[in-house]
């Protein structure tokens, strides 16, 4: 019983000193590689910027709000956004205010942030077309 016991306590420590000196060391390389380097051309932008790509995702998560979240609400958009970021790879991320006007309740203003994907590229022809952007998530506007 007691040599199970060891027997089981040493493939323990052989099996972490495996995964320490070997696997992670792997891991490690192929983090480090181009393998997950997505090179894309839009670079990230950390001060708040207006451009036709942020208005354009502005105007995309206005309408999703407007015809897919909130549609039963009468909705009185701003019109710009308090900030918006470009995150990269075509990423962006806004805030921006909304005046709701439930059907049984007094008008309300919600702050939102908008995560949304333009899919093609720095094309900005289809910038108009919903389907060229994905909402990837909206927050702030969940609990109405």
């Amino acid at each position: 019983m007691i040599k199970r016991f060891f027997l089981v306590i040493l493939f323990a420590v052989a099996l972490f000193a495996f995964q320490a000196k070997v696997i992670m060391p792997f891991v490690y390389d192929v983090i480090a590689s181009d393998l997950f380097l997505e090179d894309t051309g839009d670079e990230k932008n950390d001060l708040s910027s207006s451009n036709i790509m942020t208005m354009g995702a502005f105007d995309q998560c206005n309408n999703y709000i407007a015809n897919e979240l909130l549609s039963d609400h009468t909705l009185i958009f701003q019109e710009t956004f308090i900030n918006a970021f470009g995150l990269g790879a075509y990423r962006y991320v806004l805030n921006a205010d909304v005046e709701i006007q439930p059907s049984d309740a007094p008008v309300f203003t919600k702050r939102y942030v908008c995560k949304i994907k333009y899919s093609e590229g720095d094309d900005t022809s289809g910038i108009n077309i919903s389907d060229n952007w994905s909402i990837i998530d909206i927050d702030g506007l969940k609990d109405i």
